[in-house]
C-alpha cells in the first residue's frame, strides 16, 4: 500500500475538483414535481430522479457538516414507506456551511446528483444528494427520526451481489436486496439514521479522525479484538468507518480492541477513504482494551534471526527515530539481519537529486545503540534518482542492517543501480556476482518502483542469502465497497511480474546449490493467499513463514478495519524443512500512536 498519510494528502488535493466534477452524467427530464426522499433514492445505488429538478422535498434535520469539502446536511422523512431497499434520507450539498440545525423541519429545492467521492476513476460508489438547493426552515427543535440499529443481526453475511456483466460488473443498476447482501443493507440506508451500540475497535483512530468498528465481533476474530482478512471470496461484513461531526479533540483516541460503550448515532455517509460511514452526532464513550505492544523472544547462539521492517519514509528530519530504535532493540530484540524499507535519502522529499542515504541509516544506527543495541553495519545500492517510486525527491530504498558480531557480509563489487546481479558456482557452491545488487533493475516490472536488493551473508560459518523487497503498491485498486463488484486489483499485474523475478533469481541459486538457504523478505505488498505470493513461492522454491501462524494471527497490517498480510518473510525448502520459529510483532498497525503503519516480522533458524 501506499502509507496511509502520503495516499490521503494526494487525495485530498483533488477533493474540491472532485466535488464538482464526480457526478454521473444521466439523461432525464428537467423538473420533477414533488418528490419523497424514499422516491428520490430509489431501488437500486442510482436515483431515477439523478439530473432533475425536484421541488418541496421534505424531512427532518439528522445532522449538519460544515466542514471539509462537502459541507451540508442530511434530512429524513419521518413517514418511512413500506419498502426496505429505498433509504429515507439523503445528503443535502450546500457547499458553504449551512444554516440548519439539528432537528429543524426543511423543504428543500434543488438538483438530485450522483456524486462519486474521488472520482469516477476510482470505481467508486456515487452519494445521491441534492445540489444547488434552496432550504426553506419550517420549524425547529422537532424529534429526529430514530435511527436504524445496524448489528450483526441485521447486516447479512453475504457482501455484494455479482456486479452486472453488461455493465462492466457495476451493482448500481441492480435492486438491491438490502436482506440478501451486506453492500445492498448499507446502501439502502444511506442517508439516514443509523445506530450501533458497544462496538469492538477494529481499526485504530488514525490522523483523520476516523475509526474502523465492527457489529459482529466474532466475524474473523484475531487475539488483540481485530478483524482478520483472508480471503477474497468472504469479505468481512461487520465493518463500520466512524467519524464525527463533533469537535475533533473530543475524539476517542482508540487502538484496536478497545470498545465504542453505549450509542454511536448518526447519518450514514459513503467517501472514498473505506466506502459506508457513520458520521456521528453521538460517539460511544472509549472502555480501552489495554492493547500492549508484543515483544518477540531473544534468538538463541545457534539461531539467525531476521526481521523485515517498513519504517514509512524514514528520512534525517523524522523525530521517530528513537522509537524506531526503540522498536527494533526491546520489541524486535535487535535481530542479526534487518531488511529496512522505505529509506529515504540524505534530504528526505527535497527533490535535488540527492540520492544518497547515509545520513538516514546512521543517525537510526546511531539511535540503536543509544537504547541499547548493537552497533549495526549496513549495506545498500542508490537508486537511480526519482526512479523507483514513493514520495517524489525522497529516493526510498531497502536497506541492510546486520550485527558484525553475530554475522558477516560477503562484499562483491560491481553493485550499482543498475548493474544487475545474478548468480555463479563457486566450488559447488552459490554466489552472487555482485554484493549487495539488484535483481533485474532494467526490467520494465520495476518500472518506478523499488528493485531486490540481494545480499550474502555468513552466520556460523554457513552462507544465507537474503533479498529484500518492496513491491508495487495497491495503489489504483478499486475499494472492497467498489461500485464493481468483485473490485479489481489492477496492480497486482506489475507484482506478479515482479514476483516471477524474484523467484526466478532464487531458482537459479537453487540450481546452483540444491541446500541453499535463501530469505526472501519485505513489504509485499499483498496477501499470503494472494496470486503474488503464488508466483513467489512458484513450484516450491519459496514458502511464505507466516502461513506458520495460526490462520487468526496472521497480519502485519490494519486496513479499513481489515487485519492483514502485506509483510512477508519467505525461505527456501532448506530452512523450511528445518527448525525456524515466526513472529508478526504487533508494534505499529493497531495502535493510534503509531509510528509506521507496518509490524515488523522476524523469524529464526538454524542454517
Amino acid at each position: 500500500m501506499p502509507s496511509r498519510s502520503s495516499a490521503r494528502l494526494a487525495a485530498l488535493t483533488v477533493a474540491a475538483v472532485c466535488s464538482a466534477a464526480s457526478a454521473v452524467v444521466i439523461a432525464s427530464p428537467a423538473h420533477a414535481d414533488a418528490v419523497r426522499i424514499h422516491d428520490i433514492q430509489g431501488t437500486t445505488r442510482i436515483s431515477p430522479y439523478a439530473g432533475q429538478q425536484v421541488t418541496d422535498v421534505t424531512g427532518i434535520v439528522t445532522g449538519v457538516r460544515s466542514y471539509g469539502s462537502s459541507r451540508g446536511f442530511w434530512i429524513q422523512d419521518p413517514s418511512p414507506d413500506a419498502d426496505p431497499a429505498t433509504s429515507e434520507g439523503v445528503f443535502v450539498f450546500t457547499s458553504s456551511a449551512p444554516k440548519v440545525a439539528v432537528g429543524d423541519a426543511v423543504t428543500v429545492n434543488g438538483t438530485v446528483s450522483e456524486f462519486v467521492p474521488g472520482g469516477a476513476s476510482t470505481g467508486n460508489q456515487s452519494v445521491t444528494e441534492i445540489v444547488r438547493p434552496t432550504v426553506t426552515v419550517v420549524s425547529g427543535g422537532n424529534p429526529v427520526p430514530a435511527a436504524v440499529v445496524v448489528d450483526a443481526g441485521t447486516v447479512p453475511n453475504k457482501y455484494a451481489p455479482e456486479g452486472d456483466p453488461a455493465a462492466n460488473g457495476s451493482v448500481n443498476g441492480l435492486t438491491l436486496k438490502p436482506r440478501k447482501y451486506a453492500l445492498d443493507h448499507y446502501e439502502s440506508l444511506e442517508g439516514q439514521n443509523i445506530r450501533v451500540k458497544d462496538t469492538r475497535v477494529v481499526g485504530a483512530t488514525d490522523p483523520y479522525t476516523e475509526l474502523w468498528v465492527t457489529v459482529k465481533p466474532q466475524e474473523n476474530a484475531n487475539p488483540s479484538g481485530g478483524t482478520v482478512y483472508g480471503s477474497y471470496k468472504q469479505q468481512n461484513t461487520g465493518r463500520l468507518q466512524i467519524q464525527s461531526l463533533g469537535a475533533v479533540a473530543a475524539f476517542p483516541k482508540a487502538n484496536v480492541g478497545d470498545v465504542l460503550a453505549g450509542v454511536t448515532e448518526g447519518p450514514l455517509d459513503y467517501n472514498q477513504f473505506g466506502g459506508y460511514t457513520l458520521v456521528g452526532n453521538r460517539i460511544g464513550t472509549l472502555e480501552s482494551a489495554g492493547l500492549e505492544r508484543e515483544t518477540t523472544r531473544k534468538q538463541d547462539e545457534r539461531e539467525l534471526a531476521v526481521a523485515t521492517y517498513n519504517v514509512e519514509n524514514l528520512d534525517p528530519g523524522d523525530t521517530t527515530f528513537a522509537a524506531h530504535a526503540a522498536a527494533i532493540v526491546q520489541h524486535l530484540q535487535s535481530p542479526d539481519v534487518v531488511s529496512l524499507e522505505e529509506i529515504q535519502d540524505d534530504n528526505g522529499a527535497k527533490n535535488d537529486g540527492t540520492v544518497t542515504a547515509g545520513q538516514t541509516v546512521r543517525k537510526l544506527i546511531d539511535a540503536i545503540v543509544a537504547a541499547g543495541g548493537p552497533r549495526y553495519d549496513w549495506r545498500s545500492v542508490d537508486p537511480v534518482n526519482n526512479a523507483d517510486g514513493g514520495e517524489p525527491g525522497g529516493n526510498i530504498r531497502q536497506v541492510f542492517l546486520f550485527n558484525p558480531e553475530r554475522v558477516s557480509f560477503t562484499d562483491r563489487a560491481g553493485g550499482d543501480a543498475t548493474t544487475a546481479a545474478g548468480v555463479t558456482g563457486v566450488r559447488g557452491k552459490a554466489a552472487l556476482t555482485v554484493s549487495p545488487g539488484r535483481i533485474d533493475p532494467a526490467n520494465t516490472a520495476f518500472n518506478s518502483s523499488r528493485k531486490p536488493l540481494v545480499g550474502e551473508f555468513v552466520f556460523q560459518g554457513r552462507t544465507v542469502f537474503v533479498i529484500a523487497n518492496h513491491f508495487n503498491s495497491k495503489g489504483g485498486d478499486q475499494g472492497l465497497t467498489s461500485q464493481y463488484q468483485p473490485a479489481a486489483r489492477s496492480s497486482e499485474v506489475q507484482r506478479h511480474q515482479q514476483a516471477a523475478l524474484v523467484n526466478g533469481f532464487v531458482k537459479d541459486i537453487l540450481d546452483t546449490e540444491r541446500k541453499a538457504n535463501v530469505i526472501a523478505l519485505g513489504d509485499i505488498n499483498d496477501f499470503e493467499f494472494s496470486g503474488t505470493a503464488d508466483v513467489l513461492e512458484g513450484d516450491g522454491e519459496l514458502w511464505s513463514a507466516i502461513k506458520s501462524l495460526p490462520r487468526q494471527e496472521r497480519y502485519s497490517y490494519v486496513y479499513q478495519g481489515n487485519s492483514q498480510v502485506l509483510d512477508q518473510i519467505l525461505v527456501s525448502p532448506a530452512i523450511r524443512r528445518g527448525v525456524f520459529e515466526y513472529d508478526s510483532v504487533h508494534v505499529n498497525s493497531e495502535f493510534h500512536d503509531q509510528i509506521s503503519d507496518h509490524d515488523p516480522q522476524v523469524l529464526r533458524f538454524q542454517p
